[in-house]
């Protein structure tokens, strides 16, 4: 199953990918984690990996990609079949405990460019990504939409965003749900950094109740965490059930 994780920025995607990945890698499915968020440094501290480096490299580089696709009109193909998780170059990926991860592509100077090279090859990517029973892919999206409107939304088998407790969120579910459906993929919602004071008004506001997947705690520990930039290794927020709950929809 491929799955897009989405949301606003601060909402807890990377903590809900990391957590969610752990929880099936214990459950021994192989976890393919896409770091799809050029401006993102803290996806792999939280996993306890190195960043691999950017996936743009093995197609030249982001300027070689984008220059590609200038000559091309943009009408590149970059994948003419379909890929396995074993096809990917080790150069361009990093792996701990059953978990692999990959990045699309960094913003790594100043006036560089925009992200279109990235998102172009991670479109085609997850497009001819082929999975087999026991493989999960989880992409971190950038915050926001604007993947949707890019297209790499069209080659996932689900949606999950992440809500968190703030006006903004709550209102950019019915966007998201609306986006979705559009392309024809479920979407559920996970609620993060819930307290006893905000539980109650996120569930009424938030774009469908009852595709409320699972129900995250505020958490003192992750926040540290983050502030560090530390691993989330045994860190259990309820992911857990999350993870079987995906299971329950893969098998569907």
């Amino acid at each position: 199953m491929k799955i897009a994780v989405t949301g606003k920025g601060g909402c807890g995607k990377s903590t809900v990918t990391t957590l969610v990945a752990m929880a099936l890698a214990q459950r021994g499915k192989e976890v393919l984690i896409v770091d799809s968020d050029e401006s993102n440094y803290g996806l792999h501290c939280q996993l306890g990996m190195d960043l691999p480096g950017d996936f743009t490299g093995y197609f030249g580089g982001k300027q070689k990609v984008l220059g590609d696709l200038m000559l091309s009109q943009f009408s590149k193909q970059f994948f003419n079949e379909t890929w396995k998780l074993s096809d990917i170059p080790e150069d361009y990926y990093t792996e701990k405990d059953g978990i692999k991860l990959m990045a699309s592509g960094k913003i790594h100077v100043a006036n560089e460019g925009c992200a279109c090279a990235m998102g172009t090859v991670l479109e085609q990517f997850i497009t001819h990504l082929q999975l087999e029973e026991n493989q999960f892919a989880l992409l971190d999206m950038e915050a926001g939409i604007e993947h949707f409107g890019r297209g790499i939304d069209n080659g996932v088998d689900l949606v999950l965003m992440i809500v968190d407790p703030s006006y903004e969120s709550l209102r950019l579910s019915r966007k998201i749900a609306d986006l979705a459906e559009s392309i024809g993929k479920p979407i559920y919602y996970v609620l993060n950094k819930v307290t006893a004071d905000n539980r109650d008004a996120m569930m009424n506001a938030v774009a469908d109740p009852g595709k409320v997947a699972a129900i995250l705690p505020h958490s003192t520990e992750v926040l540290q965490a983050g502030l560090m930039g530390q691993s989330l290794n045994g860190v259990d927020l309820g992911t857990a059930t999350l993870a079987d709950f995906l299971i329950s929809q893969k098998v569907k």
